[in-house]
């Protein structure tokens, strides 16, 4: 169930494009009045009625995240039909990175480089908390995931909360499991997961 997939729609060529007008995403409020916003991430509702991209855009603690989505061109591929699963980093967690490699990430030439990190958050595949924790249970407490960007984590789970060890050995822990989107689910995490190499 949490196989790779290919998503033709995945490109990873930057494109000043796509990174235009990413804050027309930010909705009317009154107009969602009656949407289920039970789920607050960085001190604003997420609506399961939106794509990941426009609740993302409102998240105070997810504003790196999504320069990062603009300058590497996935703005358009993360408001598709989907399913995905994402695994989003928070400020906290880009801030942990070594001095100067979010603002080195940033700049154009490295767009390729910013595009696989960020795929390697992403999964193919709609996946929640109970989802995931029913395959680390039928894998004997440790779960194989592929993503989209390649990467192979290894997902667990301690203490009821979900935990992904990264290709470098470092290890993120689920801390908002569940935040439904219109295209797929977010889980907030505290560390960035990076590839190998």
């Amino acid at each position: 169930m949490f196989a790779k997939k290919t998503y033709a729609a995945l490109t990873l060529a930057a494109s000043a494009a796509l990174i235009g007008g990413c804050a027309s995403y930010g909705m009317d409020d009154g107009a969602m009045a009656s949407a289920d916003t039970t789920v607050m991430v960085g001190g604003a509702p997420m609506y399961p009625t939106r794509n990941i991209v426009e609740n993302a855009v409102n998240s105070a603690d997810h504003t790196t995240l999504v320069a990062a989505v603009k300058a590497a061109g996935l703005v358009d591929t993360l408001s598709g039909p989907g399913p995905f699963t994402v695994f989003a980093p928070t400020d906290a967690a880009f801030a942990d990175l070594p001095a100067g490699s979010v603002e080195a990430l940033l700049e154009p030439q490295n767009a390729n480089r910013l595009a696989q990190i960020l795929t390697c958050h992403v999964v193919a595949a709609e996946a929640f908390s109970t989802d995931i924790m029913g395959m680390i249970a039928a894998d004997g407490g440790s779960h194989a995931v592929t993503t989209v960007g390649g990467c192979v984590f290894n997902v667990s789970s301690s203490g009821g909360q979900i935990m992904i060890e990264d290709e470098q050995g470092r290890m993120a822990t689920v801390t908002i499991a569940d935040v439904d989107q219109s295209n797929g689910v977010i889980h907030v995490i505290d560390t960035v997961l990076l590839p190998t190499g």
